[in-house]
């Protein structure tokens, strides 16, 4: 099903909500519709396109020291969606998260531990490290700083054309 791209007043990206989300804050007067799917939703009294993108009517400010979620998709954004052992960029069904020091010898589970890895490269390592694996990183893991194309990358990799518009917000035009 469909996400909704949610915008700031200032039509900053600020994060990917999902559609019930998007017409649950529609209805409630928050949030404007930018762009629109071309499917609709239908109820017993009414029927509506799908949010595709919607704006805050009033600003959110965004503190810049806002911690980035520890999660998959975030570790998989950081790493650039490809091994950080051999540098291929398999499909996304294909990557997995590796644990650089394995949880069973003391390794933790947080971003200076964790990195994105192929499954072949995951398996060849095991429960390994690297230099036991024969294998070396790419780049060392380290906790991300926020920002908004850091969280949206993720979903940027397959947007809908309405998005691409607004992904590009704290990008430099060029001249």
């Amino acid at each position: 099903m469909e996400s909704t791209l949610l915008l700031n007043s200032s039509f900053e990206p600020l994060k990917v909500v999902s559609w019930q989300r998007a017409i649950t804050m529609l209805f409630a007067g928050k949030v404007e519709v930018v762009e629109e799917y071309s499917r609709r939703i239908h109820s017993v009294t009414f029927s509506v396109k799908l949010p595709s993108v919607i704006r805050l009517l009033k600003y959110v400010r965004v503190k810049p020291d806002r911690m980035v979620k520890f999660s998959r998709a975030n570790i998989y954004a950081r790493d650039n969606y490809s091994c950080q052992y051999c540098g291929v960029s398999p499909a996304h069904h294909q990557l997995t998260f590796d644990h650089v020091i394995p949880v069973s010898r003391g390794g933790s589970k947080k971003w200076e531990n964790i990195v994105t890895a192929c499954t072949d490269c995951n398996r060849k390592k095991g429960g390994r490290t690297p230099r036991e694996a024969g294998i070396h990183l790419i780049k060392r893991p380290i906790k991300p700083r926020w920002v908004p194309s850091l969280n949206l990358r993720l979903i940027f990799r397959n947007a809908p054309d309405t998005w691409r518009d607004y992904m590009y917000w704290n990008v430099e035009l060029e001249t």
